[in-house]
């Protein structure tokens, strides 16, 4: 696994250790069928931050997150990849009705730790001797099963944080998938705004450079972000925004060109 600092300034794609990739999904599905094993049918209807949604549908899309794997395995091959890691946060933003519209039957079709118990009985079995290259019929386009599972980090990880927002949990994160999540959104930052004037640390996972102007070769930078991994993931996915996220000192900006508001968020 790439280094943190290694990352900066990178020419060519990350790569994820699939093995590692294939544990954090499950670990980090696991610590969220712990925390929906503790709620209450009350709490099912508490408000969440993803709009109208409840918790009950929150934790339909979490299970969706995995369902999709061998919903896909389960399909024939695409004859050719469209999808990469660095398009796939942009390319999220189409799917925002269907994914409401799925999670909301899904939410009315079974209760939410039977939702989680069956969506981890089919991912375990499905995944079980697939090759990562296998070629996925995913929603936003053909996906190698590796990079599906890495996105898969990123939706868990992120979702997971709504949840513990919503019921007020202490849920575990997963290092593997919080690694992930972390460096996949900040190589999307450095995909969206490319360049070296700025230096953007997210300690202890990734280190990127971005933002066009002169690029810095030595020494202390001249303009640097840096925060914390959970923040990062709320700035990336619109959770947070990046006023509100300075002025609360979540984020140290220094630098006339660390300021990242007009590149966020990437996704949502």
């Amino acid at each position: 696994m790439p280094s943190a600092r290694k990352s900066a300034g990178r020419s060519r794609a990350r790569s994820y250790d699939p093995a590692r990739t294939r544990a954090a999904v499950t670990a980090q599905f696991g610590h969220v069928r712990d925390a929906v094993r503790q709620l209450s049918p009350e709490q099912f209807a508490l408000p969440t931050r993803l709009g109208d949604w409840t918790v009950r549908e929150l934790v339909a899309h979490l299970s969706m997150a995995l369902e999709q794997v061998p919903a896909a395995l389960a399909q024939p091959a695409p004859p050719a990849q469209e999808v990469t890691l660095a398009t796939w946060p942009s390319a999220t933003r189409a799917l925002a009705g269907k994914v409401d519209e799925i999670a909301r039957e899904t939410a009315a079709a079974a209760a939410p730790a039977d939702l989680l118990d069956r969506a981890a009985a089919r991912y375990t079995e499905a995944v079980a001797g697939a090759p990562g290259d296998r070629l996925l019929a995913a929603r936003i386009g053909a996906m190698r099963l590796d990079d599906f599972l890495v996105v898969r980090c990123v939706e868990l990880v992120v979702h997971t944080d709504d949840l513990a927002a919503a019921t007020g949990l202490d849920i575990p994160y997963d290092r593997q998938a919080l690694a992930a999540a972390t460096r996949l959104l900040a190589d999307a930052l450095a995909t969206k705004a490319p360049g070296g004037s700025v230096e953007v640390r997210v300690p202890p996972f990734a280190v990127v450079q971005c933002v066009e102007g002169p690029r810095h070769t030595r020494g202390t930078p001249p303009n640097v972000v840096e925060t914390d991994p959970l923040t990062w993931l709320r700035l990336a996915t619109g959770r947070t925004a990046w006023p509100a996220a300075v002025e609360a000192a979540d984020v140290s900006a220094s630098g006339e060109r660390a300021d990242l508001a007009p590149y966020l968020p990437l996704m949502g």
